[in-house]
């Protein structure tokens, strides 16, 4: 079975978007202009109170950043979505989302009514906002990741943000592995130096694509990962 596209759509910058991607398809973020933040959180949407575990996710696979071959676990051991495909190499699952407090303190105050579409936004309203469509609320939004950002931690424990991170068209690609309810915002990241509020756009596309092999390699990643992919067919069954 070859890759079948099945939809398309785009994101400004300071925007949120949610869908419920299925199992069996595969979510492409395209970073248009390059230097995008895509703040993400995940949701079984069949049963919402398995949700993303960033702690799980990264002890799992000892790792500190999120690229291909990493896997995204839900508090329950199973897996939520694959990464697939990813030409940027380094995506920041540290730093947390920006919030109305941090956005006025960087770049001031800008309300809809005054400046419309182009108002500050931040992700955490965004998000929280978002998770209300489905009959969530704020105290479901747990750890997300920041896809398109690069945050590293120095031996002191200081975290760096770094810039120039995502060239224009890099991309990441998600597979389901559940029916996931996906969350994406593109307000700045928290840690961006930037003094102007300048949040970029992506592009994404939905594809039917082929279920995982035995001998996948976000699969065999590591002994974790065999682990979650049996716990995840399992729950099907």
């Amino acid at each position: 079975m070859e890759s079948v596209l099945l939809a398309t759509a785009a994101v400004p910058g300071g925007a949120t978007w949610s869908h419920v991607l299925k199992r069996g398809t595969a979510l492409r973020i395209t970073d248009v202009e390059g230097g995008a933040n895509v703040a993400a959180y995940f949701l079984n949407f069949d049963l919402p109170s398995e949700r993303f575990n960033l702690p799980d996710t990264l002890k799992a696979q000892h790792t500190a950043r999120l690229t291909k071959g990493h896997v995204l676990y839900s508090d329950m051991g199973r897996i939520l979505c694959s990464i697939t495909e990813d030409t940027v190499g380094w995506h920041d699952p540290l730093a947390g989302l920006s919030n109305a407090e941090l956005i006025e303190k960087k770049y001031g105050r800008l309300t809809y009514q005054k400046a419309r579409n182009d108002w500050h936004q931040n992700a955490r309203d965004g998000l929280s906002i978002e998770l209300g469509k489905y009959g969530l609320a704020p105290r479901d939004l747990h750890a997300t990741v920041n896809f398109f950002s690069k945050v590293s931690v120095d031996h002191d424990g200081n975290m760096h943000y770094c810039a120039d991170n995502s060239a224009p068209g890099g991309y990441v690609e998600l597979r389901a592995e559940m029916n996931v309810l996906v969350l994406l915002n593109t307000c700045p990241h928290p840690l961006d130096p930037a003094g102007k509020y300048a949040p970029k756009p992506v592009t994404l596309s939905i594809n039917r694509v082929p279920a995982p092999r035995s001998d996948d390699p976000c699969r065999t990643q590591c002994r974790e990962n065999t682990r979650g992919f049996l716990l995840t067919e399992f729950y099907f069954l």
